[in-house]
């Protein structure tokens, strides 16, 4: 089979292209690369240089292809029109050329942003969705795009994870460097509020579990981790797996988001945007969990990294690659 990923230069996609190319079913693997090739650099790949606004490369590299994987997206942003350009429209230009193409499998990866917080129970797919942010508002209409534009003999399969960890990942990395350093932020009170999460190993056969689906139209699986989890058991986990105690901070949500706004404006003195900013604040202080049934009863899916392995696997490959 022929696979066309997008975003597969990032944290998640690159392990998807891993994934791929270890998989002797896939005998081709075509990568969109906008600029440098980062985790892909040296792996057997073909590359296709230009991004999902360059129609003519599209059509191009969709030829003869299978199975897309759309994972490309923009998490961070200081405006709505970056957010719609890179997740609405991008995603947009590549369903509608795949169709025309005569691709008939497209895995696209949402995220549990786009239904938005939990508030006291796992979220379902049939729940309403009410995402708090700019990027969860762009993910939402991303979701409604799909579902417009999906043509009557195409199986595309939309995919919600939580919070991925594990290694290579940059952004929840920031507190497991803290913790390293004997620092533990924690936002509420420890036990509260709970989040989902899930590790990258899991969510990669997640995704995989969604090749096998051929039922024609769109529909939506959240993917997840066994357990919901509370800040107070990932730091437990951590001092176990660093060997090192470290100091809880237990921050209250107007603090953050006072914190949030202060390294957002210090920021934009130096052209930079944070990943700690008001838009990521909206969403921090808030409960994130999700249910993982329905994957489990149409895809097949079940996840088998506990927090406890997944965290130290997680660990381990920081040191081993002097991130911490």
């Amino acid at each position: 089979m022929k696979a066309f990923v997008t975003g597969g230069t990032g944290f998640i996609g690159s392990h998807l292209t891993d994934a791929l190319i270890g998989d002797e079913r896939w005998d081709e693997i075509r990568c969109l690369v906008r600029t440098r090739e980062k985790w892909l650099s040296g792996k057997s790949y073909q590359r296709i240089d230009g991004d999902l606004h360059n129609l003519p490369v599209l059509r191009e590299a969709l030829k003869g292809v299978d199975v897309v994987f759309h994972l490309a997206a923009i998490v961070k942003a200081p405006s709505e029109k970056e957010f719609y350009r890179g997740n609405v429209e991008a995603t947009e230009n590549l369903i509608r050329t795949a169709r025309k193409a005569g691709v008939q499998k497209i895995i696209t990866l949402s995220s549990l942003a786009a239904a938005g917080p939990s508030r006291q129970k796992p979220l379902r797919e049939e729940d309403e969705m009410n995402p708090v942010s700019l990027y969860g508002e762009s993910k939402k209409r991303m979701e409604e795009v799909i579902r417009e534009i999906t043509g009557p003999t195409q199986t595309v399969t939309i995919l919600r994870p939580p919070a991925v960890y594990g290694p290579r990942e940059d952004q929840i990395y920031t507190w497991f460097k803290l913790a390293n350093k004997r620092i533990a932020p924690i936002i509420g009170n420890g036990d509260k509020p709970q989040l989902s999460m899930i590790y990258i190993s899991d969510l990669i056969r997640g995704i995989l579990s969604a090749v096998e689906r051929n039922r024609p139209g769109s529909d939506t699986f959240y993917i997840t981790g066994p357990n919901l989890c509370t800040w107070d058991q990932i730091k437990r986990i951590t001092e176990k797996v660093l060997g090192k105690r470290s100091l809880p901070l237990y921050i209250q949500p107007g603090l953050v988001k006072k914190i949030a706004g202060f390294v957002e404006t210090t920021a934009s003195y130096f052209g930079s945007y944070p990943v700690l900013n008001r838009e990521k604040a909206n969403e921090l202080v808030l409960e994130w969990t999700c249910s993982g049934e329905k994957a489990e009863q149409i895809l097949g899916f079940t996840p088998e990294v506990s927090l406890e392995e997944g965290i130290s696997r997680t660990l381990h490959w920081y040191k081993k690659h002097h991130w911490l």
